[in-house]
């Protein structure tokens, strides 16, 4: 019977209950609406709490830990759960509350950072799930943006930045290859181009073959002279690992100006010659030691002095030629003469009539002025009218021996006397004038001029060559046959009668 009195008594609280509830719950809350003690305290209304707790565990655990919305937010603090979560409404309604527009996503386990802050909340929640539930790693939301294909783990975090996708923080070092030099500024795809990252090259050779200014002549161990800081500034030393010093031009050469295809195979002899006897302008004729003329530093500019060097000073015009102009035939083996004609016999003008004494005229400053010959010292010094001659006057070509020295042989076009005397011109004439003449008739020659005679002009008498007027010797009728107006018959003796004041005075003969 008390029993039976105790159940009905349950069940007219039930049914008391239910007269009384304000409304239905939602429909997660429909399994519990017919038990109210499921979620209520009779006449304990802040005990509630502890019952919602009691079911939704995760909330009670950040709020305990103080971690989530719940055990962070300074708006939940001490109220009651059903302050904000306000049950009763119907199966559809929505007692979460959630404001998009005002909600503090810092008061979350995800605080949103960076690009994070732009995006929309269904970006990241699924609408039929519960926000609490979406996963707070990188890698659940970004797996297909994972260009690694998750070869590099999922600690996205590790190397990426909420800021920006692309602006990674990896340490390389990690990995065992460190970047150094030109190695930090290139980019991760340079290297990896797949952007998995995997099974990129280690070697030197294996990024930069086909960069490898030596096709591949000097082995791919190019960290054995270059470094990453500067590809062109090599650790190889010429002077430290080789025998020969590169100086001067030699050190501006690249490599493959003097070597093959294969350096290391190379047995290079390190003479001048052996470079470059293609280049040799000397044709061998000046040796093989290069170095005693010349320098690493201008192939132009040599050291060799003529004039300290050998026997023969260059002066003059001399210094303007160059070697090959007197040095035909090999320096070595041919010793040349150093007399002018030796090089210059085919310049000679004189037809070797005048020697090989050129320096007596000529200086070596200008073959043609000055010349220094003195006529004077010669077998014909220049007299009078002959030194304001010049050479060409009466020296037709260079070979000025061949020039007779008679005045006839100049002057035969000038002779006045048409030949009629000899041609010892300077019996009567002299080189300070051609019109003072010294001839004196009565000194000079058998027939003195007297009376009449004194004054009649040469021609008058010389009307024929001297020798043909001396073999008709010197009586009157020599001259005066014409004159005779005897017509011989006083013989020819003229002077018999005549003086030779006047024709026309008779001597009376006795």
């Amino acid at each position: 019977m008390i029993a039976a009195l105790t159940f009905f008594g349950n069940a007219n609280a039930q049914d008391l209950e239910s007269l009384v509830m304000p409304g239905q719950v939602i429909s997660g809350h429909q399994e519990l609406e017919t038990e109210c003690s499921s979620c209520h305290k009779r006449f304990n209304k802040k005990g509630q709490d502890a019952l919602c707790k009691d079911c939704h565990e995760d909330i009670a655990s950040d709020l305990q830990s103080q971690r989530g919305f719940h055990g962070l937010s300074v708006d939940v603090g001490d109220v009651t759960c059903a302050s904000c979560h306000t049950d009763h409404k119907g199966r559809d309604a929505d007692i979460v509350t959630l404001d998009e527009t005002t909600f503090n996503h810092d008061f979350t386990n995800f605080e949103l950072l960076g690009a994070h802050r732009e995006a929309e909340c269904g970006d990241c929640h699924a609408t039929d799930e519960k926000r609490r539930g979406t996963s707070g790693l990188c890698i659940d939301c970004h797996r297909d943006d994972d260009v690694h294909k998750t070869t590099l783990g999922e600690e996205c975090g590790s190397c990426h930045e909420s800021t920006e996708w692309v602006d990674a923080t990896f340490d390389h070092d990690t990995t065992g290859y460190a970047l150094l030099g030109k190695h930090l500024d290139a980019a991760c795809l340079d290297c990896h181009e797949d952007e998995t990252y995997q099974n990129a090259p280690a070697t030197c050779f294996g990024c930069h073959s086909e960069d490898d200014a030596h096709d591949g002549r000097s082995g791919n161990e190019c960290e054995s002279c270059h470094n990453p800081s500067d590809w062109n500034d090599s650790s190889f030393s010429h002077e430290r690992d080789t025998e020969f010093l590169l100086e001067g031009k030699h050190a501006q050469l690249a490599c493959n100006n003097c070597h093959s295809d294969d350096p290391f195979q190379d047995e290079m002899k390190t003479t001048c010659i052996a470079c470059h006897l293609d280049d040799d302008e000397h044709d061998g004729h000046n040796g093989v030691e290069c170095t005693d003329c010349h320098s690493n530093d201008d192939w132009g500019q040599t050291r060799f002095d003529h004039d300290r060097d050998t026997e023969y000073q260059l002066r003059g015009s001399h210094r303007e030629v160059v070697c090959n102009d007197c040095h035909i035939e090999p320096i070595f083996e041919v010793a040349l003469l150093t007399t002018c004609d030796t090089c210059h016999l085919d310049d000679q003008p004189h037809r070797g009539t005048l020697g090989t004494q050129c320096e007596s005229c000529h200086s070596e400053v200008n073959w043609q002025d000055p010349v220094f010959f003195d006529h004077d010292l010669a077998a014909f010094p220049l007299l009078g009218k002959h030194d304001d001659n010049e050479c060409e006057d009466c020296h037709e070509t260079k070979a000025f021996t061949d020039v007779e020295t008679t005045c006839s042989a100049c002057h035969i076009e000038d002779d006045p006397h048409k030949g009629n005397f000899s041609e010892s011109c300077e019996d009567c004439h002299n080189p300070v004038a051609w019109d003072i003449w010294t001839f004196d008739h009565d000194q000079q020659t058998e027939f003195p001029l007297t009376g009449a005679h004194a004054v009649v002009a040469c021609a008058d008498c010389h009307r024929s060559p001297l020798n043909k007027m001396l073999s008709a010797g010197a009586t009157c009728r020599s001259c005066h046959r014409t004159d005779d107006v005897h017509d011989g018959e006083f013989g020819f003796d003229c002077g018999r009668c005549h003086s030779a004041d006047s024709f026309r005075q008779v001597r009376s003969l006795q």
